[in-house]
């Protein structure tokens, strides 16, 4: 058993005991038999919730893992059109995905890498866990059926945000729907088009029998608004594009939720002294303390990490943000680390130039793209600087050249910081020379890009309370706990989904009237009489940074186009039979995805020099990830896919293309 691989037990509810052991519940404290007779537990109301927070914490544990450095959400954007791995100390620097990443290598973890699988891993447990909930929900006759109903619909929900995620990211994949009591090593792959399926069907139960937010005492657990959302998703995959569109439209009309366009809730700024945030909607809607808050109408579910029993370090901003305190920075007369991370006991700390804790301590494990940074930003050949989530002016964004050098041993001290020499310079001694126009950034891949701080910023409460720190990382915990609540949904999405499956039936004037909505509360300068796939796309990209799961949310768009035959903003169609069958690094061909990483990032446009060299790369079927080795190996009594591209890969081994044949195997263990 000890051998067993991580998929397996993963779906062995005997692994669950040692998931609850941080619960202090006495019911949890389980004896060796009831690893293998789990009904000792889960036959009663207190041991389902029990699984049914383990769920909830999944939603939050796919994305932190306490890391200091690299999260695992930076694995989500790593190989998309608006970011870059950047962490150019690291010993194994991911930059060519397309040798880099194979069935056996590359996927890591966690740590200051990626977590490739991690997703793979902590994927499986959220679905044993929902599992679990579906196996033995029956046999607690405690429950009246409308009860029952919803802790199914719940736990169908959660099976379902996991498989749409493990099915976007690593394609034709085990389907598991029950919790086994012995080991089954025949497990065979289900296409993903058979797993949408189910999932449709499952989700059409849940938003059936989920109660809605306004009938619930609490928030941070499933509810029939979320459900929605999920199966707007899904339906645009199945190719139910007026379905999705429907449902999107109950959703924003009939829910009691609004998209926020007036500021609200607590404001919650860093040092105003150095960088002074005007108070605007944009900021208030991000703050985790406004997150779960009732006066936030835009929230269709949250996720809790504040003053909670799983609250899980999240430090946003150390992972997510520029190396602005970098030697490998200089000023116009070459001195290095001309602007540092000063604490406030510190005999050089100047509160006007405190800009660690205004912008926290990034150390750059993740840049965002010029497509990002710039291109999505300007029409017509002209910035939009009035729109909220580029505006400097309030605060929301920040340039490089906003910060000012704060080393008292710069001649340049309190000016504006600067990428090239304004001009020639030389030494007293000679020894020491600038060209007008020489680059003052050794690293501008890990150190010279801006900030959405609207965004990234969280107040780091440890750190603020004490007066020697000069790590401002994000949520930390110390006497007192900062809040890292985020959205997993909110409505602003739901416009932009209800956009594209508009788009998807043709109706682009439509699409433009939804992704406006958005934009208009944004403040944003242009607004749209028609729309593309990249328009909505690139409004994804504006709204819904570090929300949105960016790769698959990408592979899910790519697969919508190829199925509703509409093109994308370059006027390519894609073909259904092979939109997700191709290899290679040459920029003709491939995926959306492809198209979208090769042309708006760095993607497979030659090598590049950074402090050292660098070469991101790749392949069209680095759309999904591999299916890891380990799991196809241990699974013994049958063959589970690769998929296309990687070693392993063969197209004729059989697969279930029916969900329910899928399902009925699972009984079979030989």
């Amino acid at each position: 058993m000890k051998k067993m691989n991580k998929l397996v037990r993963g779906c062995m509810v005997l692994a669950s005991a040692a998931m609850l052991a941080s619960c202090s519940d006495s019911f949890l404290e389980q004896d060796p038999l009831s690893f293998y007779n789990p009904g000792n537990t889960y036959t009663t109301e207190s041991g389902l919730r029990s699984a049914m927070a383990m769920c909830d914490l999944g939603l939050k544990e796919m994305l932190m893992d306490g890391n200091g450095n690299v999260l695992p959400i930076a694995s989500l954007y790593f190989m998309t059109d608006i970011g870059l791995y950047a962490k150019t100390d690291a010993g194994f620097f991911m930059d060519d995905f397309a040798n880099k990443i194979t069935p056996t290598s590359g996927m890591k973890g966690g740590g200051d890498e990626n977590a490739m699988s991690r997703f793979w891993d902590r994927g499986w447990t959220s679905i044993k866990f929902a599992n679990t909930v579906l196996s033995y929900v029956d046999q607690v006759q405690s429950l009246d059926e409308k009860v029952r109903n919803e802790y199914k619909g719940r736990a169908y929900f959660h099976r379902a945000y996991g498989y749409y995620h493990q099915a976007l990211l690593f394609g034709d994949i085990p389907l598991v729907t029950k919790i086994i009591e012995v080991p089954k090593q025949n497990y065979k792959s289900t296409s993903k088009e058979a797993i949408f399926q189910m999932l449709v069907h499952d989700l059409e139960f849940a938003v059936q029998n989920v109660p809605a937010q306004k009938d619930m005492p609490y928030m941070g657990t499933v509810n029939q608004e979320a459900c929605m959302q999920l199966l707007i998703k899904c339906y645009l995959v199945t190719g139910e594009y007026k379905k999705a569109e429907d449902m999107a439209t109950d959703l924003i009309n009939n829910h009691g939720l609004k998209l926020m366009d007036a500021p609200f809730g607590s404001l919650v700024t860093g040092n105003s002294t150095t960088w002074p945030v005007e108070r605007n909607v944009v900021w208030d809607l991000h703050r985790g303390e406004n997150v779960s808050i009732a006066e936030n109408k835009e929230t269709i579910m949250p996720i809790l990490n504040f003053h909670s029993q799983s609250w899980i370090n999240y430090p946003l901003m150390r992972a997510m943000c520029v190396h602005w305190s970098n030697s490998v920075i200089m000023d116009p007369h070459k001195l290095s680390a001309p602007t540092y991370n000063y604490s406030r006991t510190d005999g050089k700390y100047n509160e006007e130039l405190d800009w660690v804790r205004a912008l926290g301590r990034g150390i750059g494990c993740f840049r965002t793209s010029r497509h990002y940074n710039q291109t999505i930003w300007r029409y017509d050949g002209e910035e939009d600087t009035q729109d909220l989530r580029h505006n400097r002016a309030v605060g929301n964004w920040v340039e490089m050249e906003d910060l000012k050098y704060n080393n008292p041993s710069s001649a340049f001290y309190g000016q504006n910081m600067t990428l090239y020499a304004p001009e020639d310079w030389t030494s007293e001694d000679g020894k020491s020379s600038v060209k007008k126009g020489e680059l003052l950034c050794l690293d501008t891949i890990r150190s010279w890009y801006p900030t959405p701080l609207y965004k990234v910023y969280i107040k780091d409460a440890a750190a603020e309370e004490n007066m020697g720190a000069n790590q401002f990382n994000g949520a930390t915990k110390g006497n007192a706990c900062s809040n890292g609540d985020l959205y997993l949904f909110r409505l602003a999405e739901t416009y932009l989904l209800r956009a594209e499956a508009k788009f998807y039936q043709g109706n682009t004037t439509g699409a433009a009237d939804d992704v406006n909505a958005v934009r208009r509360r944004a403040n944003a300068k242009k607004m749209f009489t028609t729309v593309t796939i990249g328009d909505i796309t690139d409004e994804r990209a504006r709204e819904l940074y570090l929300e949105e799961w960016r790769q698959p949310e990408l592979t899910r768009i790519s697969w919508c186009l190829a199925r509703s035959g509409q093109p994308d903003e370059w006027g390519e169609t894609y073909d259904l039979s092979t939109w997700d069958k191709q290899t290679g690094t040459d920029l003709s061909g491939g995926s959306y995805w492809y198209k979208r990483c090769t042309r708006y990032s760095l993607f497979n446009n030659g090598p590049i020099f950074s402090g050292k060299q660098f070469n991101y790369q790749v392949s069209k079927h680095n759309m999904f990830w591999p299916v890891p080795n380990s799991a196809i190996t241990a699974n013994i009594g049958a063959t589970l896919r690769q998929n296309y591209g990687y070693d392993g890969y063969d197209a004729s081994v059989p697969m279930f293309t029916n969900w329910e044949e899928a399902v009925a195997d699972e009984e079979k263990t030989n």
